[in-house]
């Protein structure tokens, strides 16, 4: 609903009933794309998420994951932790201090040149979804607010298809063929990730710009102490 970051609260969740690192981020990287699906079929039937648009971004964010994956392994995974967290803050501070941003939707940067840059911005934003477990969704979304000018609304509407179903769905594919998933786990989070969704979507469909902005800064907030400390 606040456009990413429900990763830092599931994984740990996982980790804190007993699952190693590995098996519970598997595991979790799977549950997140039922989240995608269900927050992606309400946002389609309410209009909110361009189906060309998400392809057109997706073809530059895709390739970011798969890079980003592929790089973490010489990355010391504190270091990546708390660098995460130091730019989750700044997301939430900066949201906090600019009180109209993402709350008209007035876009811009749609030229080819606009879209290319905006799609480098994906890139390299989908490199640290790659390389980091969560919370890159967080990202997507002040992204998409800040530079195509899109209101909290669609940035958060094309962040959980992006990242929720798209990219998390490549990195679930790849965790799955490397590391074991603790399947007997997997239906009831596939079934609360798809309803949590749709009615994450369906609450901000319904209470506007203004609810997902304090939500949002909240989250980055919380997620990015949380990273820290």
């Amino acid at each position: 609903m606040a456009g990413g970051g429900a990763g830092l609260l599931q994984l740990p969740a996982l980790i804190f009933l007993g699952l190693p690192f590995s098996l519970a981020l598997a595991t979790h990287k799977i549950a997140t794309v039922a989240l995608g699906v269900g927050a992606t079929i309400k946002h389609f039937r309410a209009g909110t998420a361009d189906p060309k648009f998400v392809l057109l971004l997706l073809l530059f964010g895709l390739p970011g994951v798969m890079l980003g994956a592929n790089v973490i392994l010489a990355v010391p995974e504190d270091l990546a932790q708390k660098a995460l967290g130091v730019l989750t803050l700044g997301l939430g501070v900066y949201s906090f201090f600019k009180p109209t941003l993402g709350q008209q939707f007035e876009p811009k940067n749609r030229s080819r040149w606009g879209l290319t840059l905006g799609g480098l911005g994906l890139f390299i934003i989908g490199f640290l979804n790659g390389s980091l477990t969560s919370g890159t969704g967080l990202f997507v979304t002040l992204w998409l607010v800040l530079w195509f000018g899109f209101d909290f609304i669609r940035a958060t509407a094309v962040t959980l298809v992006l990242v929720g179903l798209c990219w998390n769905g490549l990195g679930a594919l790849t965790l799955a063929l490397q590391t074991p998933v603790q399947w007997s786990w997997v239906p009831a989070l596939l079934l609360g990730s798809v309803i949590g969704g749709y009615c994450g979507a369906a609450l901000a469909l319904k209470n506007g710009n203004r609810l997902i902005k304090k939500l949002f800064e909240i989250l980055t907030l919380v997620m990015g102490l949380l990273l820290l400390f």
